[in-house]
């Protein structure tokens, strides 16, 4: 059976036909299609497998990593009380930076063709299509390239002996949010230790109210900033 959209052809590859929506694109891309199959985003067979990435090969790739940082900082003479405090910031510090990136720039408003093809292979086809197992995690190249200009700056920002520590945190903090997000929606409450709440305030943000509730790992910087949902307080309040 052909899959049917009413402004795009599902049955085509979508990355290049999402540029000319123009206006229309933002209603359009939030507007979730609620199927396991997920699209079809580039005639190229090497560019459509580089779309897609399992979710055990971001610990798998970037847990190492963490550790070889933190081997720097033992190399540099760094007391392992204070490495695991540095860590413990950098982790903290991710939590930061995956609300400002998730407000900021994954949820941008754009009209332009190409401002529109971007946030589409950023997060709008997470939006359009939210239980597509094999597009939730980042691609490690699309992660490597988000990561570079963070490491430039934590590099001018602190001291030599404590980037590798800090960073380490901020890659550790990264597989955290990325794992969770991967079984928010993919797992049952409860299940492998995640609560139910925290699935139920994500799902909100997917279905209810999809310009707030930007915490994925947690709701404390909504809390803070003013965009924790108020029908999501009012609805914990019924309960």
């Amino acid at each position: 059976m052909a899959k049917k959209d009413s402004i795009v052809d599902l049955n085509k590859a979508l990355v290049f036909q999402v540029g000319h929506l123009g206006e229309a694109y933002d209603k359009w891309v939030h507007q979730p299609i609620i199927t396991k199959e997920g699209p079809r985003f580039f005639d190229n067979d090497v560019l459509e497998l580089l779309t897609k990435t399992v979710w055990w090969a971001v610990p798998l790739i970037w847990v190492p990593v963490a550790f070889w940082f933190i081997s720097k900082s033992v190399s540099f003479g760094v007391a392992y009380s204070n490495i695991a405090a540095l860590v413990v910031c950098g982790i903290a510090a991710a939590t930061l930076t995956e609300y400002i990136m998730h407000r900021f720039l994954f949820h941008i408003k754009t009209t332009s063709y190409w401002g529109n093809t971007t946030h589409y292979l950023l997060h709008g086809y997470h939006h359009k299509h939210p239980m597509d197992a094999l597009r939730l995690v980042l691609p490690p190249a699309v992660t490597l390239i988000m990561i570079i200009p963070l490491w430039i700056l934590l590099k001018l920002l602190t001291p030599e002996t404590v980037t590798p520590a800090v960073f380490a945190g901020l890659l550790l903090g990264y597989v955290k949010y990325d794992c969770t997000h991967y079984f928010l929606h993919h797992s049952k409450p409860g299940k492998l230790g995640l609560q139910s709440e925290l699935k139920t305030y994500h799902m909100n943000h997917h279905f209810r109210i999809q310009d707030m509730g930007f915490g994925v790992t947690s709701s404390f910087w909504d809390k803070v900033f003013g965009t924790y949902p108020p029908s999501y307080d009012q609805k914990k309040k019924k309960t």
